[in-house]
């Protein structure tokens, strides 16, 4: 079983056909905790490290052979908590960052929140390290996109980030920092090539709870 650590239930049903696309057959559980975001915004995902931590464990106790977290602003969090939780955890935007870094050193990232910016940046930056790879990082934040995820306009979300994407030419990759902002993809017409986190997470937490 593989447990989804999530700051929105909107994240569900998305990872649920991700996975009856890509993984038929493998268990979720999904725990959403949507207070999780609303302090690391606040006050810093170091706020809630603690019940990051409780989460995970419990998990694992329930059966999860490993833990993907689908929140970018708390992804460096939940892969701390791997150090007590006996099994893998893995924040779902590694692997587009790892990717990001393999298409060249010019990346520039999108966020729909201001306090998912700094995080990317650092998986980015930390991804390159690990490779022996450059990497310059851009930061855009798409001003008053959150607003209408919050309030349930996916529509204009899309649109704004998608907008937002194809004014970038000057890049190797355009990174969508949120998993939210995925659907995006779709609606952009830049020639650079536009990544996305939940298909190449849970391709990589999928491989991780059954070894293959």
């Amino acid at each position: 079983m593989l447990a989804l650590l999530h700051t929105s239930p909107v994240h569900v049903p998305v990872f649920d056909a991700l996975r009856d696309e890509t993984h038929p057959g493998l268990a979720l559980r999904h725990l959403v905790d949507e207070d999780l975001l609303i302090r690391a915004r606040s006050d810093g995902p170091e706020a809630v490290a603690a019940d990051v931590r409780a989460l995970v464990e419990q998990a694992v106790a329930d059966g999860a052979r490993a833990v993907l977290c689908t929140c970018s602003t708390i992804g460096g969090t939940a892969e701390a908590a791997a150090a007590s939780a006996g099994v893998p955890v893995l924040r779902v935007d590694r692997p587009m960052a790892a990717a990001a870094v393999a298409a060249g050193p010019r990346i520039v990232v999108l966020a729909a929140l201001e306090s998912t910016l700094a995080p990317t940046a650092e998986l980015i930056e930390d991804e390159a390290r690990r490779g022996g790879r450059p990497a310059e990082v851009r930061l855009v934040l798409v001003e008053d996109a959150w607003p209408h995820f919050e309030s349930g306009d996916t529509d204009s979300y899309l649109r704004l980030i998608a907008t937002t994407a194809d004014t970038v030419t000057d890049a190797d990759a355009i990174v969508l920092a949120q998993a939210s902002m995925a659907p995006a993809h779709a609606l952009t017409t830049t020639r650079v090539p536009v990544l996305s986190s939940p298909r190449p997470g849970l391709t990589a937490a999928a491989q991780a709870a059954t070894g293959v």
